[in-house]
C-alpha cells in the first residue's frame, strides 16, 4: 500500500510539473471583437464625387499605427440579390433562374442572379421582391435571408444580401428602359458545373449558389 500511494505521489507531481510547462490555451477566439484602439481614427471626410447610384468620398484618417492617411470610400445604400428557385419539376436538382447581360464596366456578359440596389429608405426584403418582379417578372411565397457580405471592403462600403425565394411563379417583367436581360433557367446541377468551369464570373452568383449547393449537400435547406 505505502509503494502504492509514493507511486501516485510521484505521478501527480509528474502531472502538475508538466502542466505548469505547458502554454495555457487562448481563452478568447482570434475573431473576437478588436479594441478601438485598432480602429482608424476618422479626422475629416469631403464629398468627392456625387453620382446616381453612388457616391465617392475622401476621408482623412489617422491609422492605428499613428500614421495619417487619405482613403477614397464609395458610400453605396447596399443591394440584394435574389437566388430564386424553382422546386416543382425535379426537387432533387431545382431550376434556378439567372440572367444574361451585357456589363458595360465589365466589358463582356455575364451570367448573373437577379440583383439590384435598395432604394433609400427601403427595407432590403421589399427591395429584393421588386427587383426580382422588375428583371425576371416571378414571385415568391417564400423568402429567406441567405448571407449578406461586403462586396470590397477595401474601399466600398456596400452590404449585399442575398435572398433565397422559393415558391415562385411567373409574371410579366418590367425592367428599366437601359436593361436588356435574357433570362435563363437552369438545374441547379448545370449552374453549379458553370461555376466550376469558370463560366460564371459574376461574384455574387458564385456566392450565391454555392452557399446553396453547399446547404443542400448538408440537409440544412
Amino acid at each position: 500500500m505505502a509503494a502504492t500511494s509514493r507511486k501516485t505521489t510521484i505521478a501527480k507531481s509528474a502531472i502538475k510539473s508538466i502542466a505548469a510547462k505547458t502554454p495555457k490555451t487562448l481563452k478568447t477566439s482570434p475573431f473576437a471583437k478588436p479594441k478601438a484602439s485598432l480602429k482608424a481614427k476618422l479626422i475629416s471626410s469631403k464629398i468627392a464625387y456625387k453620382g446616381k447610384v453612388f457616391n465617392v468620398y475622401t476621408d482623412t484618417v489617422i491609422e492605428p499605427g499613428g500614421r495619417k492617411n487619405t482613403r477614397d470610400v464609395i458610400h453605396h445604400n447596399g443591394s440584394v440579390v435574389i437566388l430564386a428557385i424553382d422546386e416543382s419539376t425535379n426537387p432533387n436538382d431545382p431550376d434556378v433562374i439567372l440572367e444574361r447581360q451585357y456589363r458595360h464596366a465589365a466589358g463582356q456578359f455575364l451570367i448573373e442572379l437577379p440583383a439590384g440596389r435598395i432604394e433609400p429608405e427601403e427595407a432590403p426584403l421589399a427591395a429584393a421582391k421588386r427587383e426580382m418582379i422588375e428583371e425576371t417578372g416571378y414571385r415568391a411565397k417564400r423568402w429567406t435571408l441567405l448571407t449578406k457580405y461586403f462586396a470590397s471592403p477595401g474601399f466600398l462600403g456596400e452590404w449585399m444580401q442575398i435572398y433565397l425565394a422559393r415558391d415562385i411563379r411567373e409574371g410579366i417583367a418590367k425592367p428599366e428602359p437601359d436593361e436588356h436581360i435574357e433570362i435563363q433557367r437552369l438545374p441547379l446541377s448545370e449552374a453549379m458545373k458553370l461555376v466550376a468551369t469558370g463560366q460564371i464570373h459574376d461574384g455574387k452568383t458564385i456566392i450565391g449558389l454555392s452557399l446553396y449547393d453547399a446547404a443542400r449537400r448538408a440537409g440544412r435547406i
